[in-house]
């Protein structure tokens, strides 16, 4: 058989904490074109490095889950590794998937299921058993995603950015709007700090609108500080972009806060984002537009 029709395979084995978005993973790879297998025992691999040697370019992208579903055979895992990282035919990516405690527990008691290392007891107490466990596999891990502040949309969106085949010439600016008092984003990659502009939550009748609203927008984009802030800030992200583009790097994270992430900031990520759109592919996210409303729902 020509060792040429495995050069090019790939393989991505996709794991992490329980609750923090690996099927989402797992179908984002299937839309990708990847040959998927959920739950694969780690005593497998090795044949299943074989078949896939074998099939020739039948099976040249693959996305494994291994998880602690399969506890009893977890131990393995890290001479499978080991041995994978010998070979010269494909060399693996592991992808881990993590999330705040308080995210999971969250998610655990909306869907109402029973963590697996905890089956009878408390959520908690299988996510922290759970994160221990896996602490040695998140160090071996080239890539890792905190879903706690994604959508399942949006983490599918960063799947499909960052393992695309065409990702070298797909550079995503996403700009996200944000509260300081809800926490800075995790990933970030450039934050911009707002709240020294002047603040709608203090005219009563734009307090309940968010800077998705025609007139709070004007409002905050009125004032002469404003403007000199964008003026500078659009500067220093025309000269940035091409770089980070030229580095091979698929999206950059560009954060811009206000006190709540309901006024100032969502009037400026909506305006840097459509100063982008023309030269660069776009996306906005409002992370914490709804937290007002969520808080009256409670």
């Amino acid at each position: 058989m020509s060792t040429g029709a495995v050069s090019d395979m790939q393989m991505v084995i996709i794991t992490g904490m329980s609750g923090a978005g690996k099927t989402v993973a797992i179908q984002s790879f299937e839309d990708l074109g990847f040959f998927c297998v959920d739950n694969l025992p780690p005593t497998l691999l090795p044949k299943f490095l074989e078949l896939m040697k074998e099939s020739g370019n039948k099976m040249n992208k693959v996305a494994l889950v291994m998880d602690l579903r399969g506890r009893e055979f977890f131990d393995h895992l890290f001479k499978a590794l080991d041995d994978l990282a010998e070979t010269s035919w494909v060399a693996p990516q592991i992808l881990f998937l993590d999330a705040d405690d308080s995210t999971l527990v969250r998610r655990y008691k909306e869907t109402r299921r029973s963590h697996p290392l905890a089956p009878s007891g408390l959520p908690l107490e299988g996510i922290k058993l759970e994160r221990e466990l896996l602490e040695e596999l998140k160090g071996r891990a080239q890539i890792i995603y905190n879903s706690s502040e994604m959508k399942p949309k949006e983490l599918r969106e960063k799947i499909l950015t960052e393992f695309s085949e065409n990702k070298k010439t797909f550079f995503t600016v996403n700009v996200m709007s944000f509260g300081f008092k809800h926490g800075i984003p995790i990933d970030a990659d450039l934050v911009f700090d707002v709240r020294f502009l002047p603040n709608p939550h203090y005219i009563e009748h734009m307090r309940p609108k968010t800077g998705l609203d025609e007139d709070v927008s004007t409002y905050v984009l009125k004032w002469n500080e404003t403007n000199k802030f964008l003026e500078k800030v659009i500067e220093l992200l025309t000269f940035m972009l091409p770089h980070y583009k030229r580095e091979g790097k698929a999206q950059l994270v560009i954060a811009i806060g206000c006190t709540g992430g309901q006024h100032r900031s969502v009037a400026l990520t909506e305006y840097i984002a459509k100063h982008f759109e023309k030269d660069y592919h776009t996306h906005i996210t409002h992370r914490d537009i709804e937290k007002r409303k969520e808080r009256q729902n409670d």
